[in-house]
């Protein structure tokens, strides 16, 4: 096998094992070979470990033995930890677009305004989520400060395994449009405080209510048998 097909190859196990944990398919707590995985995706131990090791350099796995495996437990404390460091970057983004000039803050706020305000809503899903992701970067990324769009870029990937499931129940997504548009109307007025104010509420609901749907999600994905 070439270099190039052997990447593809890693590219490919890498996708399908996130998407496995994502989904409850590989429990946090899991543990699992690399043989496992070469004969579930019919694979050599070369893409196969390449794989594992982006996915263990961003959290979701871990070494357990010799070329034995675990997927990382869930650390709650950790994970809220980075919904707090959230509302801290995206406060001060908020402040800085409250302080543009009005033209130039309704220049951000247009495509978020034409998605969240105007547009018809979309159902709960994957898809939606991802929205919401772009919908938070790019408060930050108008702020300016390309050092703080790659710091929270970095906090949205860690935390999607569990913040996506924010959008699997409709009063959630109710929630969510009804939170960004007052977020949005409120900086559009330049009000600072009552803006941050709607935003640190939104953020920390989502934080509360994502942590009851992952423990429901676990105790309902423990009673189903999962296979490696």
């Amino acid at each position: 096998m070439t270099k190039a097909k052997s990447v593809k190859l890693a590219e490919r196990i890498y996708h399908a094992l996130k998407n496995d944990i994502f989904d409850f398919r590989l429990m946090p707590g899991a543990h699992f070979s690399e043989s496992d995985i070469c004969e579930r995706m019919s694979a050599s131990r070369t893409p196969v470990r390449q794989a594992l090791f982006w996915l263990e350099h961003e959290g979701y796995v871990q070494v357990y033995s010799r070329s034995g495996w675990q997927v990382k437990p869930f650390d709650f404390t950790y994970l809220e930890s980075l919904y707090d460091f959230r509302i801290v970057l995206e406060r001060e983004a908020v402040r800085r677009l409250c302080t543009m000039a009005p033209q130039n803050c309704r220049a951000h706020l247009e495509p978020l305004v034409s998605f969240w305000i105007t547009a018809p809503r979309m159902a709960p899903g994957k898809a939606l989520s991802l929205e919401d992701e772009q919908f938070h970067t790019a408060l930050v990324r108008a702020s300016g400060n390309e050092e703080m769009v790659r710091v929270h870029v970095e906090l949205t990937e860690k935390m999607r395994i569990v913040r996506r499931l924010d959008f699997t129940r409709d009063d959630r997504v109710a929630a969510t449009y009804s939170e960004h548009a007052r977020i949005l109307q409120a900086i559009e007025q330049q009000q600072t405080e009552e803006a941050q104010h709607i935003l640190t509420g939104h953020i920390s609901q989502s934080k509360d209510e994502v942590r009851k749907i992952t423990l429901h999600r676990l105790q309902q994905a423990s009673l189903q048998p999962v296979s490696p």
